[in-house]
Parts: structure tokens; C-alpha cells; sequence
């Protein structure tokens, strides 16, 4: 009898992408408590992403129990892309991934390096790297993290989720904007100037 394989009811691999989704976390910094609730929105949106994908379809579930019956792979579950164009979504999100590696990893270690890690007196403003073009590296590589778990496998908590997890990041970053002018005055402002918030010469 031949047998079909699942993405569904599979532990192990909702365990790994949680975790390896997960350790982009190290590489955030925790100045006060309010700055942990990104964080923990961000990790709400892994597991949900994980959870779905391998664990249990509880979007599918839902509209089954609703509307009294099911949708096909790629309606709000499964590669959301591929009824139409086979498995890009999934190779999207690896880009989205890699991509954003590329904003935290290197962002964070030139902030580490010449702000957070200071002994004494003030550190110094970053302008270097990364930073010369989006003063929020890492929040950048976060949300586009959770873009391309969004385009491989769309779902329902997951579509509610994101805008909260957008709103949630520019608000945090907006504080530490105030904070850094407090810190550094007018050289902050006319770094400000030069620099766009998240994305290069956009946004």
C-alpha cells in the first residue's frame, strides 16, 4: 500500500526551524523590558509559522470546522506560490533568509563592537558598515525574516501577525531613535538625514 508523505505532524523538523529561526534572537540587544516585546512577537510568529508547517494545519482546521470544508494546499497553508509557480516561495524565503543574515549578523557586530559593548563613558555612534545606509539592521533582517516565512507558507495567524509584528518594530525603533538623539544631539540628527529607517534610500 502505497503511502503519502505529510509536511504534517512532523516535530522534529517544527523543532528545528524554531530553533534556527530562533537564534537570530542572540543578536538583538535588550536595553529595557519594553524592547523585549518585539522579540516575543517575533518568536510568537516562528513558532506559529513552524507549528503550521509541520506540526498541526490548525488555519486548515479552522476552516474546515467553519465553512464545512477544506481548501487545497496553497490557499492560506501549504507553499502558498506553488499551484502557480511550483516551489518559488519556498526559494524566496531562503533568499529573504540569507539576506537577512546579512543585515543582522554584520550590523550586530559592528554595534557590539563600538556601542553596546562601551565600559565607561558614551559609545560611539555607528555610521559605518550597514549602518551607513538603514540605522536598524537587525529589525530590517527580522521583518524580512518573518516576509519570507510569510510568502512560503502563508497562514491564517500568521497573516494577522505580521502587521502587529511591523507596528511593534517601528515603534521600538522610533524609541531608540529618541533615545540616540538624547544621547548624541545633532550628530545623530544629521545621521538621521542621511540614512533612511529600515530600508536603503526608501524607507
Amino acid at each position: 500500500m502505497e503511502t503519502t508523505w505529510s509536511h504534517y505532524g512532523q516535530w522534529g523538523a517544527a523543532a528545528f526551524f524554531m530553533i534556527v529561526y530562533g537564534i537570530a534572537i542572540l543578536f538583538s540587544p535588550f536595553y529595557r523590558k519594553a524592547d523585549r516585546k518585539p522579540t516575543t512577537a517575533y518568536l510568537a510568529f516562528v513558532v506559529a509559522f513552524a507549528v503550521e508547517m509541520h506540526g498541526i494545519p490548525m488555519s486548515m482546521y479552522l476552516v474546515s470546522w467553519l465553512f464545512g470544508k477544506s481548501l487545497p494546499e496553497g490557499v492560506l497553508w501549504g507553499h502558498t506560490l506553488v499551484s502557480q509557480v511550483g516551489h518559488l516561495g519556498m526559494w524566496l524565503n531562503v533568499g529573504c533568509a540569507l539576506l537577512a543574515l546579512a543585515l543582522i549578523i554584520p550590523g550586530w557586530r559592528s554595534i557590539h563592537k563600538r556601542y553596546w559593548s562601551k565600559e565607561s563613558g558614551q559609545g560611539v555612534l555607528v555610521r559605518t558598515g550597514v549602518y551607513r545606509y538603514i540605522r536598524h539592521p537587525q529589525y530590517s533582517g527580522f521583518l524580512l525574516l518573518t516576509f519570507g516565512m510569510l510568502i512560503e507558507w502563508a497562514t491564517l495567524p500568521l497573516l494577522f501577525m505580521w502587521p502587529f509584528l511591523i507596528w511593534m518594530y517601528v515603534g521600538l525603533a522610533k524609541r531608540e531613535e529618541r533615545d540616540l538623539l538624547a544621547e548624541f544631539g545633532e550628530e545623530y540628527a544629521q545621521y538621521m538625514d542621511r540614512t533612511t529607517r529600515f530600508i536603503p534610500f526608501v524607507v
